[in-house]
């Protein structure tokens, strides 16, 4: 499998990761404030669609090697938003971004493969080429710590690993 995501369409990226099951365990991964902050960012959801989405991303707290976090995340970032389709446990998707006439969104798509778990993120109606660029390196990298953690390893320290993935998807995608 191809860890690296691919545009399906100018403002479309899809990501695919094999992950230990069961699928439970992978949603509770996706739905629960403790499990994501270890990979993503930590917040509560309102399960249903409509429902409020609060993320706080705070990088020095994820399941990864010791990373120096660039001065502009130090003090983490906060984003609200809204649950857009709720199908436990095997879809939830939600809207994302900071300005109502910008909003994307992230679906995320859980089904078995005997004893694991087939996750695929899909990121829709991202803004521009240039916001595009920008979620890829960072889904990326997230959905790799999401791995590393699953498996009972520490993941590789976030930033550099951001770093080379961000400079590898401006050369992927010819920006």
């Amino acid at each position: 499998m191809d860890n690296y995501g691919t545009v399906t369409a100018p403002n479309t990226i899809r990501f695919e990761r094999l992950l230990p099951g069961p699928i439970e365990r992978v949603w509770a991964y996706l739905t629960e404030s403790d499990k994501r902050a270890k990979w993503l960012a930590s917040g509560d959801m309102d399960l249903h669609v409509g429902g409020d989405v609060n993320l706080f991303w705070l990088h020095s707290t994820l399941d990864t090697a010791p990373s120096e976090t660039p001065e502009k995340y130090a003090n983490g970032h906060r984003m609200t938003a809204k649950i857009t389709r709720c199908e436990p446990p095997h879809v939830l998707g939600y809207s994302w971004g900071a300005r109502e006439d910008a909003l994307s969104e992230v679906v995320f798509e859980l089904s078995k493969k005997g004893d694991e778990v087939l996750l695929v993120l899909t990121h829709h109606r991202l803004p521009n080429p240039n916001d595009l660029l920008g979620v890829s390196g960072g889904w990326h990298t997230h959905l790799d710590v999401l791995v590393e953690h699953l498996n009972g390893r520490v993941a590789p320290a976030f930033w550099e690993k951001h770093d080379v993935l961000n400079a590898e998807y401006k050369q992927r995608q010819g920006s």
